[in-house]
């Protein structure tokens, strides 16, 4: 049972620890500043360093957006959407993709989902479909820690406490089916498809209920995929099996003045993951 079928590359994983730990006791050996060891860690140099590619990589979120862009553009080629855009100024979220059932569906992009920047998110009024998108570039993350607190602990959390609908979650990005993130729908090697420069296996998609579960209906099921457009236009255009898609259920109960909330993770071969009865503690 697990919450997505990825799972972390532990060999790679102890291969950027062991270089991490070389990085700190070799470093003074690189580049030209001229101090010796002592007064090279002393100076603050390799901290300042280190933050800064830190940072860099963190700001960067342009092969992010050529991967989205390549997507999009591929499931228009294909007839599955009919057009999209970026968003513009000030809005919150990403993209708007306008379906052949001439639905407006937004897209919100984030990160690796264990982060505070899942709990932060806007439905807009306008929107027929909300999905988020998880694009988690960092090889050395835990897939399924991530997909857990993500729906879990962030987001299940933030919809009954805000009542903001979410129709679905699809994660999935460049990183999916290389050495650093082994697919094992790639068992069948001919289920990748070329988008630009990035070979993708299916995506991992996750559908929501149609409503935020409260004191009238206290649980709340997941839609058929094909009642969220977008969803099924991913899971269609990029060779998804119906066994391989997720389905997301909520529950509520009151305790006292504490509300707690119970969140299912289906597919087809039954329930993968389900929490205890967990107090709504926005985090």
């Amino acid at each position: 049972m697990m919450v997505i079928p990825c799972q972390q590359n532990k060999g790679l994983k102890e291969q950027i620890e062991r270089f991490a730990e070389s990085l700190k006791t070799e470093a003074h050996r690189l580049g030209d500043h001229g101090l010796d060891e002592r007064d090279f860690y002393n100076s603050g140099l390799f901290r300042g360093a280190i933050e800064r590619v830190r940072g860099q990589f963190s700001a960067t979120t342009s092969p992010k957006r050529e991967f989205v862009q390549h997507v999009l553009n591929h499931m228009q080629d294909g007839g599955f959407i009919t057009d999209w855009d970026r968003t513009e100024g000030a809005n919150r979220n990403d993209y708007r993709v306008r379906l052949p059932n001439n639905r407006t569906a937004v897209i919100d992009l984030k990160g690796c989902l264990d982060g505070n920047n899942t709990n932060i998110f806007e439905r807009p009024a306008d929107a027929d479909e909300f999905v988020i998108w998880s694009l988690c570039t960092n090889i050395g993350a835990n897939p399924r820690r991530n997909a857990w607190s993500g729906i879990h602990t962030r987001l299940s959390a933030e919809m009954i406490a805000r009542d903001q609908r979410v129709d679905g979650v699809v994660i999935w990005d460049m990183v999916c089916g290389t050495l650093g993130r082994p697919c094992p729908k790639l068992a069948d090697a001919t289920r990748t498809t070329n988008i630009g420069p990035f070979r993708a296996p299916p995506p991992c998609i996750y559908v929501f209920p149609a409503n935020i579960p409260n004191q009238t209906s206290p649980r709340v099921s997941a839609r058929q995929l094909a009642d969220v457009t977008l969803l099924d236009a991913f899971h269609r255009c990029f060779g998804g099996q119906g066994d391989e898609v997720n389905f997301v259920d909520f529950g509520i109960e009151a305790t006292g003045s504490e509300m707690l909330r119970q969140t299912t993770i289906r597919r087809a071969s039954g329930v993968q993951q389900e929490s205890e009865m967990t107090p709504i503690r926005r985090v």
